[in-house]
């Protein structure tokens, strides 16, 4: 009898290491399905946008609101974002952004301009938080496996806009209906929230402690700057490359469907950009050089695209596609690796998610203005050799061997 009651603990304990287990790959399937629900908003869009144009009579300026409105709303609400999870919990605060996103997808598919106004609205504002959450997620609960874990949400980042741009026009081909090939991008969000809601209300919020609030003033440091310089170059050609590539690629003469093809292509690319690059940028000590290579390519690549010799268009979209992949991976990599723990990188990342996509939205916008002014892309193509270069520079300094508040 002695000998059963001791050998009692020896059968428990190893129960509950595999539900541990469980759970944290549960958390990680969920981080990138999340991750897969983060772009399709901005790349949907664009995908069909001459269509909804001429179907809709949708004036131009409406057009600029609802290609910008929803990066410039990314900054708008990053802020809020940490003081929401201190109050809420983390998974909490991402499963009720979840659920505005879905509600802005499902509202913004009905065509009425007004609700798609409104609906891009919400679908902004609910990404802007999760952005920000995410890389917090990653730093609290995956600090063993940082690299593998960013690869793997940015890469599902990624592959949302791929998805958006390659799926977008066979769904209006199938439906007849710009609508639902619109408002059809809310069920995998819907599906997410099914998913994740267990998960998130299973965890109680953790108590709030004041030492979050406490420790290193991001918006006094150096290297916090400098970060959020790298994220708001490289988000200039990001969102940019979700709302005009496929209208530069119509406007060189390839028809809308093939034009799909090639934005999916490069964006697919950028998936694979996005898992690799992490992992490689967290066995360095210093990231430096490889930040600042990978926005030169991607800023060449860009260029390219629009200057480059139509015949080597598929050239020009996997270079763009491997940059642009690795250069969002790498930025907010930047902010698991430059940080030494969960709440000082919740605030790094809320400034720079709201500094960098405040002014990352300002790409799309210029894009938009040049065009208009010159009726050309090529301003375009040399605005984004000069934002490549600058994203270099700002990448190397990001990518020092230093911490915020070291």
């Amino acid at each position: 009898m002695d000998n059963t009651l001791m050998q009692a603990p020896e059968r428990t304990a190893p129960s509950q290491a595999p539900t541990r287990r469980t759970a944290s790959v549960l958390l990680a399937v969920c981080i990138v399905l999340i991750g897969l629900n983060l772009r399709t908003v901005f790349s949907s869009f664009s995908a069909i946008l001459p269509e909804i144009t001429v179907a809709s009579g949708m004036p131009a300026v409406l057009v600029t609101a609802l290609t910008t409105g929803p990066v410039l709303l990314l900054g708008m609400v990053a802020p809020a974002a940490p003081a929401l999870a201190r109050r809420l919990g983390i998974e909490r605060t991402i499963l009720i952004a979840m659920i505005v996103l879905a509600a802005g997808l499902a509202v913004r598919g009905t065509g009425d301009f007004a609700a798609m106004a409104a609906g891009t609205v919400a679908a902004g504002a609910g990404i802007g938080i999760v952005n920000v959450l995410l890389p917090t997620l990653v730093k609290r609960d995956f600090q063993h496996r940082l690299g593998l874990m960013s690869g793997l949400y940015t890469g599902s980042i990624c592959a949302a806009a791929a998805l958006g741009a390659g799926f977008t026009q066979p769904l209006l081909g199938a439906s007849g209906s710009w609508q639902a090939a619109l408002g059809f991008w809310a069920l995998p969000a819907v599906v997410v929230v099914l998913l994740f809601a267990p998960l998130a209300l299973r965890r109680r919020p953790a108590p709030d402690r004041k030492q979050d609030d406490a420790g290193p003033s991001v918006w006094r440091s150096p290297l916090a700057w400098q970060i959020t310089g790298f994220m708001a170059l490289q988000a200039m050609m990001s969102f940019s490359v979700f709302a005009w590539l496929a209208p530069i690629l119509r406007e060189r003469g390839i028809d809308g469907a093939a034009a799909g093809y090639v934005v999916a292509g490069s964006i697919v690319v950028q998936v694979l950009g996005s898992f690799l690059a992490p992992p490689v940028a967290a066995r360095l000590r210093s990231q430096g050089w490889l930040n600042a290579g990978i926005a030169l390519l991607t800023g060449a690549g860009f260029a390219l695209t629009i200057l480059g010799p139509l015949d080597l268009v598929w050239v020009w979209a996997v270079m763009l596609g491997v940059g642009q992949g690795s250069l969002t991976a790498l930025a907010l990599t930047m902010i698991v690796l430059r940080t030494r723990d969960a709440p000082t990188a919740a605030r790094v990342s809320g400034m720079m998610q709201c500094l960098g996509y405040g002014i990352g939205s300002s790409g799309t916008l210029l894009v938009g203005v040049l065009y208009t002014a010159t009726g050309s892309f090529t301003p375009a193509a040399l605005m984004f050799l000069g934002i490549g270069a600058a994203a270099a520079g700002m990448g190397f300094l990001a990518g020092r061997s230093r911490f915020v508040g070291s």
